[in-house]
């Protein structure tokens, strides 16, 4: 008999809100980047999506999604949620603050919901990847659909090369 999935709190969260979206799954035991997890699931890269949590000089936690093969705009990411400044939290304070670890980290289903800006570009596609909530796990779905139940934001903040 196949052994039960065991859902994360990103698929909770998408099966309450009837939200159409893929699971998929792949071998992996610990930490691995975007790239090569896109490439271990066989995800278009520029569709494929990493999530950043990040403290602004207020001390307000927000979340940044980015294509996985670029970095984001500090200045950037800190006019899109109008703060003076943004800068990535210690991986060792993310399950505390998320209740994912790093490599595991989704947009959806965190321990506190915190304000959400996705880059632009996710805009242009039908479909993008995103974490599952653990390693090893990938979501596909629509980024309209996931911005309407996070409550996100579209804005500019990659960095340009």
């Amino acid at each position: 008999m196949a052994k039960k999935e065991a859902k994360t709190n990103a698929v909770r969260i998408l099966d309450r809100n009837k939200i159409n979206y893929e699971l998929i799954n792949y071998e992996c035991d610990e930490f691995i980047d975007g790239i090569h997890t896109a490439e271990a699931t066989g995800a278009p890269i520029e569709q494929s999506y990493k999530t950043l949590v990040m403290k602004g000089k207020s001390r307000t936690h927000y979340v940044f999604v980015i294509p996985i093969a670029e970095e984001v705009d500090l200045k950037a990411a800190a006019r899109s949620v109008k703060e003076k400044s943004v800068e990535m939290i210690h991986v060792k304070d993310l399950t505390a603050l998320t209740g994912y670890v790093r490599g595991g980290c989704s947009p959806l289903g965190m321990k506190k919901q915190f304000q959400t800006v996705i880059d632009s570009t996710a805009e242009n596609f039908d479909q993008i990847y995103i974490s599952g909530g653990r390693i090893g796990t990938s979501i596909k779905l629509n980024p309209m659909d996931l911005t309407k139940v996070i409550n996100s934001t579209f804005a500019d903040i990659i960095a340009k090369h």
